[in-house]
């Protein structure tokens, strides 16, 4: 990693210890235990790390993704084969197609169950570690797999865009800081001083347009996840990180 900056080499280091960390955090990430929990009248431990994932995202924004989502480090490394930006309005909306049905799918079992429900960390798990028996690597690496081909097929972080059920959470959790303006950590932009040089857009993991973000001095995007990719990379220091209220 000779050249990269050090918050980029710190990044990564972090992102590659949960991608190490991925078989024994899988299952708190699991859509299947969420659900089959709920018919139950129970509270996985997924269900409760996506509570989490969305009061983070009130002061972090999608930071989980650009900094700690193994999934993320998995299509980091696919970059490697596939770097090629991708059209994101077309693969945008499939995330919540997913999304909603999923959530609602909980939420009625959940009511059905009585509203509150029993809450078990380790549903279904006999340790804390997701990924150990043989059915369970199974479905660890057709998990990875999946993340890893959609990458490889279609582009950067094309994951993220398309089919991640967690990315929703922090998306609405960003819409509604914004539209109670609390202080939370998000991007800023010295406009005047770029030169379009579009460095920042080449660079950005989620293929944003963000030279034309910072033209406009709008450098809000659900799609942003604060991996701090065009900070480190901008020849002019013109995109910073800022903690504030925003416009």
């Amino acid at each position: 990693m000779a050249g990269i900056k050090t918050r980029q080499r710190i990044r990564k280091g972090v992102m590659l210890l949960f991608f190490i960390l991925f078989p024994v955090v899988l299952n708190y990430l699991s859509t299947y235990l969420s659900i089959s929990a709920a018919s139950e009248g129970i509270a996985s431990g997924s269900l409760l790390f996506f509570g989490i994932l969305f009061l983070s995202s009130l002061i972090l924004g999608r930071g989980f993704c650009g900094w700690v989502c193994p999934g993320g480090a998995a299509q980091e490394v696919c970059l490697l084969v596939n770097d090629r930006r991708v059209r994101r309005r077309r693969l945008d909306w499939i995330k919540y197609v997913i999304w909603v049905p999923w959530l609602a799918t909980i939420a009625f079992f959940l009511i059905r169950a009585g509203g509150a429900p029993k809450v078990q960390p380790l549903y279904k798990m006999d340790t804390i570690v997701s990924v150990d028996s043989a059915p369970q690597y199974i479905i660890y690496f057709f998990v990875l797999g999946t993340i890893m081909i959609v990458a490889v097929a279609v582009g950067r972080r094309a994951m993220c865009h398309s089919i991640c059920w967690m990315a929703p959470f922090l998306i609405f959790g960003r819409r509604l800081r914004n539209l109670v303006r609390w202080p939370a950590l998000r991007l800023k932009a010295d406009t005047e001083e770029c030169v379009s040089c579009g460095t920042c857009t080449k660079n950005c993991p989620m293929s944003l347009e963000v030279q034309s973000m910072v033209e406009k001095s709008q450098m809000e995007s659900g799609e942003c996840i604060l991996c701090g990719q065009c900070v480190d990379n901008c020849p002019h220091g013109v995109i910073h990180y800022s903690f504030s209220r925003g416009v």
